[in-house]
């Protein structure tokens, strides 16, 4: 079983994007800058996250990505499935066939693995991956910005619920 780096940069785009929205729809080239991701697959990516309705795209000037759905509401699974990153670790793509057209003598423990993948991948959502995100952020690494009074004051990332 491998999670491919579709999987993974799709995760964590949408981490990025969770982070960001509150001001607005995010761009692919913010995300792909940020998390050294080439636009080009984030565009497919992102494509196949919005026919699987966990994105929404605004065209035009300060356009770009918001998520579709609440952040409590999108589980790691579903991002994974959205981009169709396989998570199989048997051998025969679960169809039973791995061994002379029967299954294999470990087909059963790759099956059970399958599922407890997918169970913990399901129990995880963005909202905990943010909570998670934000709470490793050291303090120092956050930016300044001066308010309209003149005073300094960190910027705070919070995601829309």
């Amino acid at each position: 079983m491998k999670l491919t780096t579709k999987g993974r940069f799709a995760v964590t785009a949408m981490i990025d994007l969770a982070l960001r929205q509150h001001a607005g729809p995010v761009t692919l080239a913010g995300i792909a800058e940020r998390q050294k991701i080439s636009l080009s697959y984030l565009e497919q990516l992102f494509g196949k996250l919005r026919r699987n309705q966990l994105v929404a795209s605004t065209r035009g000037p300060g356009g770009g990505y918001t998520l579709a759905r609440p952040l409590a509401s999108v589980t790691v699974a579903d991002i994974i499935r959205a981009v169709d990153e396989p998570l199989d670790a048997t051998n025969c793509g679960g169809m039973g066939n791995c061994h002379d057209e029967q299954p294999c003598m470990t087909h059963e423990l790759w099956t059970s693995l399958n599922k407890r993948m997918f169970e913990y991948l399901s129990s995880v959502n963005l909202d905990d991956l943010v909570r998670q995100q934000r709470a490793s952020v050291p303090v120092d690494s956050v930016p300044l910005k001066k308010t309209a009074a003149g005073q300094v004051r960190r910027v705070t990332m919070m995601a829309a619920a």
